[in-house]
C-alpha cells in the first residue's frame, strides 16, 4: 500500500471527517453495473451472424471504447454493416437485457446512497448512449444523478478528457476537485486526463498501477472517507497485496 505521512498506510477508512469530494463521477458498464457480459454477449452474436470468431481477448479490447470505434473493430472482424447498423445492434441487444434486470455492482448502491446522504452531487459518465443510461438512472435510488454524460452525446469519446470535462462543468463544480470511478483503460485515461482524482475498480480487466491512480477490486471496500482521502490527492492501493 501507499505510504502516508502519518506512517500508516492507504487503505480502508472509517473516518469520515475529510473534506468530501466536490462531486462523484460514474462510469457505468463494469463500475456500476455489471452489464459487461450483455456486451460481449451482443458482440459475438454479430460476429457469429458473419461468420466470424470472437475471442475473449477481443471482448476484453473492447471494454470502455465509444461505440462508433467499437464497431470499427467489429468491421474489422467480418460484420459487413455500417457502423451507424452494428452500435444499434449492439444498444438494443444490452438494452434488452437491462430491461429486465439491472446488476449492480457490490457496494455500488450502498455508496450512491451515502454520497447521496452527504450532500455529494454524482455524475454519470459513460460511453453507452443516452437510452441505456437512463435505464440505469431510472433504476438507481431517487436523485442518484444530477447529470448524465453519455457517448451519443460528446464529440470526443474516452480516453480523451472531454466526457469527464463536461460532467464537472454541467455540475459546476472543479474536476480537480472530483473523484472519478472507473473500470476501464481507456475511461481511467479519460478521469486522469481530465484532472480528475480518479479510482479504478478492477472488474474484467486488469486495472494496472499509474501514478496517482488509485486502486481497489471491489465497491464494497470503499467508503466516504476513502473517497474524501482520494479527492485530497492519497492514492488508496488494494490491488497491491495480490501483486497487481
Amino acid at each position: 500500500m501507499t505510504p502516508r505521512p502519518d506512517g500508516g498506510t492507504a487503505g480502508r477508512s472509517h473516518d469520515p471527517t475529510g473534506t468530501l469530494p466536490a462531486a462523484v463521477l460514474w462510469d457505468m458498464d463494469g463500475t456500476l453495473v455489471d452489464t459487461e457480459p450483455s456486451w460481449m454477449a451482443a458482440e459475438a452474436a454479430l460476429v457469429g451472424e458473419h461468420g466470424g470468431e470472437w475471442t475473449e481477448h477481443d471482448a476484453l479490447q473492447m471494454i470502455g471504447l465509444p461505440l462508433p470505434a467499437a464497431a470499427k473493430i467489429l468491421q474489422g472482424h467480418g460484420v459487413d454493416l455500417p457502423v451507424e447498423v452494428i452500435t444499434e445492434r449492439l444498444v438494443d441487444g444490452v438494452s434488452e437485457a437491462i430491461s429486465r434486470h439491472v446488476e449492480w455492482q457490490p457496494g455500488a448502491l450502498e455508496l450512491l446512497v451515502a454520497l447521496r446522504h452527504a450532500g455529494v452531487p454524482c455524475a454519470l459518465v459513460t460511453m453507452s448512449y443516452r437510452r441505456l443510461a437512463a435505464t440505469v438512472v431510472a433504476a438507481a435510488p431517487q436523485g442518484s444523478f444530477a447529470a448524465v454524460v453519455t457517448g451519443d452525446e460528446v464529440t470526443f469519446g474516452k480516453p480523451h478528457p472531454e466526457p469527464y470535462l463536461r460532467a464537472a462543468q454541467m455540475l459546476g463544480v472543479d474536476v480537480r476537485e472530483c473523484v472519478a470511478i472507473e473500470d476501464s483503460p481507456p475511461g481511467i485515461g479519460s478521469a486522469l486526463a481530465a484532472g480528475a482524482s480518479t479510482l479504478g475498480v478492477e472488474h474484467i480487466a486488469p486495472v494496472v498501477a499509474a501514478p496517482g491512480l488509485s486502486r481497489v477490486g471491489s465497491l464494497a471496500e470503499i467508503d466516504l472517507g476513502d473517497l474524501a482521502r482520494i479527492a485530497s490527492g492519497e492514492v488508496i492501493d488494494l490491488l497491491v497485496r495480490s501483486g497487481a
